[in-house]
């Protein structure tokens, strides 16, 4: 099953603020984590199910190399990505 990702606006302002906080510290290690996230969105568009649940339906996995995991559902005809958390934060409730 490959199911066009959707990311929601709360996703992409963790997103950019994750960008924004690592190329702060070392020039090129945003843009790492940017791939890093680009990867993680083409795993879970090849093999949706291969995650883990942790909350009703949101499922998550992890980024390789960043504390990050992404949270999302399996929606009938997309997979929407509904946050993108550091792993030492306490995730919020996800609007479904």
């Amino acid at each position: 099953m490959t199911l066009p990702v959707r990311v929601r606006r709360r996703a992409e302002f963790d997103i950019d603020e994750a960008y924004t906080w690592y190329e702060a510290r070392a020039e090129g290690v945003g843009e790492a984590f940017l791939r890093a996230v680009e990867a993680c969105f083409a795993r879970i568009e090849r093999h949706p199910e291969a995650h883990v649940v942790v909350h009703d339906r949101v499922r998550r996995t992890r980024l390789h190399r960043f504390p990050y995991g992404v949270y999302y559902t399996i929606r009938e005809d997309f997979i929407d990505i509904l946050a993108v958390y550091h792993g030492r934060r306490r995730p919020r409730r996800f609007d479904l």
